[in-house]
């Protein structure tokens, strides 16, 4: 309550609230950062669209449990204030700081957030997650959609392939970002997963469309219908002038939503997934080309059957790459066969031409050491391509005007110390939850925007992890007991008409229910 900022503000706009914190009026604030200079006690932060997106919290933030614990790291205690305090439009512009699909997710989420509300050391979690859904609807009754801040336009352009919940939220906070975002999706239309995996009374196909329309007010193209691999390539859009292409392309259980077991998918430049490889040919499964150098990275339990099956479909030369040490007996196997093994390694690099592969780069996990393999053929055996940011090659000749490089984004903290494509953490198949999706997505779109102005993806050293030493409480003392409000669900009668099975908040038991957090 010193009163420094508001002295020093040349525009007026910071007054001491009632709580001896300064309250900023957002219309006159200029952000000009001369509060921020003079406060003794660093109370104050200038902020701004990009560095809240670029941003991955500290030990140094102020950050409640429920945030932490939140996949997509949304502010939860503030959008929860402002709904206790009236203000319904600045929650749901909180909300969507780090989540483009709240009606979505208020609807879906597995409330990893409930189950750290401090709440609980008195009677229950607060009902986070209805809160949420709350908020959202709230947007969709107005007539003008309440959208969060975006950046001025860069003039740069950023592909995204997959118009699933990863891809649209990249292509979101990317557009966010001040970048032209275009998402480009194989099938009719966008949503992935969210179209077929969950049931349409918990997730109704208008309140998909609803948020996916939210994304595209933003500021982002989609173009449906447009299969990488066929339609378009990798090294087509670099060569249409955009900066960076991003690789969301899901997983397995994509694929069998689209009833394409059978089909062979190649969005990687001489990439393809183990299982399309061993079932090559058969019972009318799509044929792969092993072409010269063939890298496969794990799946130590097919490695015989695998290698065999490379050869057969043209690998001159086989190497594994394992994460961990194989078993003796299979690594005896693989060299008395000929085939190279390279265990306590994983892929960090690609670099291709043109719509062909030619390296990858390795480091050891123990070392730290980086070196480079050959490969025109790489296969995966996790059920998913590896999220991929393609960009020009930086050292690029004239003669060689399609080279490309390819790099995954950066990981969550948690996994930040685990080098290369699925490292332990990663999502092997699609990802358990639309709110982890989210959260990728967020920070893919913070890694193309550092690769496009050449920043670094390090990670700050005090970025906070779930075993990071933070100041916290163990017990609450003096909080009166409130029961918890329960969503009410609809009649027979009411679900036949709206399709819905839980009927949302109302406003006064929505403030109820953000007043016990």
């Amino acid at each position: 309550g010193l009163g420094t900022c508001a002295a020093a503000c040349p525009f007026g706009a910071i007054a001491m609230g009632p709580k001896g914190l300064p309250v900023v009026d957002e219309v006159k604030c200029t952000g000009c950062g001369t509060c921020e200079r003079v406060c003794p006690k660093h109370i104050i932060t200038l902020s701004s669209v990009t560095r809240r997106i670029l941003k991955e919290y500290t030990t140094d933030d102020c950050t409640t449990p429920c945030q932490r614990a939140c996949p997509a790291g949304i502010n939860i205690s503030r959008y929860i204030e402002q709904i206790a305090e009236g203000d319904y439009h600045g929650s749901v512009q909180t909300i969507k700081e780090r989540n483009p699909f709240p009606t979505v997710i208020g609807r879906i989420c597995p409330r990893p957030c409930e189950n750290n509300c401090r709440r609980k050391y008195v009677d229950e979690s607060v009902a986070i997650n209805y809160l949420k859904r709350f908020a959202a609807d709230y947007e969709r009754t107005q007539s003008e959609r309440i959208q969060p801040f975006k950046a001025p336009d860069s003039g740069r352009r950023v592909a995204v392939i997959g118009g699933g919940v990863e891809g649209l939220s990249t292509a979101f906070f990317t557009a966010r970002l001040g970048h032209e975002a275009t998402v480009y999706e194989g099938t009719d239309r966008l949503g992935g997963l969210l179209n077929t995996a969950i049931a349409k009374y918990r997730l109704p196909e208008d309140v998909l469309q609803w948020d996916i329309d939210g994304i595209l007010e933003m500021g982002v193209d989609a173009r449906t219908e447009q299969m990488i691999g066929s339609d378009i390539t990798v090294a087509g859009l670099l060569n249409e002038g955009y900066e960076a292409v991003f690789l969301a392309t899901g997983g397995w259980d994509s694929r069998l939503a689209r009833g394409e077991e059978k089909a062979v998918e190649s969005p990687l430049p001489g990439g393809y997934l183990l299982l399309d490889l061993m079932r090559s040919g058969k019972n009318g499964h799509g044929t792969v080309t092993c072409a010269g150098h063939t890298v496969i990275v794990g799946g130590e339990g097919l490695a015989g059957e695998s290698l065999a099956k490379a050869r057969a479909l043209g690998a001159q030369n086989v190497t594994f790459i394992f994460r961990d040490p194989p078993e003796e007996t299979t690594a005896a196997a693989l060299a008395e066969a000929g085939a190279q093994v390279v265990a306590n390694s994983g892929v960090i690099r690609l670099t291709g031409e043109g719509n062909s592969l030619t390296a990858i780069d390795v480091m050891d996990t123990d070392t730290g050491e980086i070196s480079q393999l050959p490969a025109q053929t790489l296969v995966f055996s996790a059920g998913r391509f590896p999220e991929l940011i393609f960009t020009r090659s930086a050292d690029e000749a004239d003669d060689e005007p399609n080279g490309w490089t390819a790099v995954p984004p950066y990981k969550h903290p948690s996994q930040s110390s685990e080098p290369g494509v699925f490292a332990k953490g990663d999502a092997l198949t699609d990802f358990s939850g639309a709110i982890k999706a989210i959260g990728a997505g967020r920070r893919a779109a913070a890694a193309i925007h550092r690769l496009i102005y050449d920043i670094p993806l390090d990670l700050p050293g005090n970025a906070l992890k779930p075993d990071a030493v933070i100041q916290n409480v163990d017990h609450v003392e003096a909080v009166p007991s409130s029961q918890r409000h329960i969503m009410p669900l609809a009649e027979r009668h009411e679900l036949q008409q709206s399709m819905e099975l839980e009927k949302g908040f109302d406003t006064a038991t929505a403030m109820a229910e953000a007043q016990r957090c």
